[in-house]
């Protein structure tokens, strides 16, 4: 019997992540850390994270950094600072940067961290430890 994949946790968890990027963004620059205020700062990115979650069909492999962790953390930026501008936002050039290799760091992370924790509970055999 396969067991199954625990994408929907690991999708809540890489929402908690993109949502601590945008309440740490909003700590930096006192905007305040009101729960409005940082759903405001993450929704686009929410929107992106689902969007490219979806679109790299994380369900599959949600630990798999290439090709899904890529596809998912790039989407995240583009779309989510697209969505941002849209919305009246700005994306000025050192936040796009700070957005990419912070999201980079967190997406990509989670993949190796998570990967690597699933794979020390089996062994060569298939056996769980």
């Amino acid at each position: 019997m396969r067991q199954s994949s625990p994408w929907v946790p690991l999708l809540a968890l890489d929402a908690a992540l993109v949502t601590a990027f945008a309440a740490l963004g909003r700590q930096s620059h006192e905007h305040g850390l009101s729960v409005v205020g940082i759903l405001q700062t993450a929704a686009p990115f929410l929107v992106a994270l689902a969007i490219s979650s979806a679109a790299a069909r994380v369900w599959s492999q949600p630990s798999r950094v290439v090709p899904q962790g890529l596809v998912v953390w790039i989407g995240t930026v583009c779309l989510g600072l697209a969505l941002r501008v849209a919305t009246g936002a700005t994306a000025a050039l050192p936040f796009v940067i700070v957005a990419t290799v912070t999201l980079g760091v967190l997406l990509l992370g989670r993949r190796a961290v998570t990967s690597r924790v699933a794979g020390r509970g089996v062994t060569a055999r298939g056996a769980v430890n």
